[in-house]
């Protein structure tokens, strides 16, 4: 049996982390998540992914431990406030491997990314049952304009060329 299931906002989530220091955690109740996704025998049959990530949101500032660094000062959120992803094609090679192609804009820069899905399987929020996946993937941070500032390398620290996409998403029937 095939059902159609529609992302909630307020239960998603995005993570974007580098190697070195910098975690961003951007959480669904701030920001705009649409999709859907088709399930057939708890398995993808079809996925359509859009969300928008306003970086600059108050709930979205995270304190970093025992270092100066700011997503701000990496992604440029002042300028560029907004992360956008909108999928393209959804491709399912077998029962357990998945990808969702898109397009992803940081910095007003748009590429083509591929994102590995997983299907986590079922539970219920409230009395609503929810089907749960995982997105990820890995892009590389110059592909974006993302380089270091002053700060960053007056200190010494070096960083690492990808940036990890985490994506925990929620969707209702």
């Amino acid at each position: 049996m095939e059902t159609k299931w529609t992302i909630d906002s307020d239960q998603s989530d995005v993570l974007i982390k580098n190697r070195h220091s910098i975690i961003a955690y951007i959480s669904g109740t701030t920001n705009k998540f649409k999709g859907n996704v088709d399930l057939k025998n708890d398995s993808i049959e079809n996925a359509h992914i859009e969300f928008s990530l306003d970086v600059n949101s108050k709930e979205n500032k995270i304190e970093q431990v025992d270092t100066y660094l700011k997503i701000n000062d990496f992604i440029e959120t002042e300028q560029y406030p907004v992360i956008n992803f909108k999928s393209t094609s959804f491709q399912k090679v077998n029962q357990n491997i998945n990808f969702i192609k898109g397009n992803l804009t940081v910095k007003n820069i748009t590429r083509v990314i591929e994102l590995d899905t997983a299907f986590l399987g079922y539970n219920f929020y409230n009395g609503v049952r929810k089907a749960s996946f995982e997105v990820k993937g890995t892009i590389n941070r110059n592909d974006f304009n993302l380089k270091t500032n002053s700060i960053f390398q007056r200190d010494g620290i070096m960083m690492g060329q990808d940036l990890v996409i985490e994506a925990n998403l929620e969707f209702t029937a």
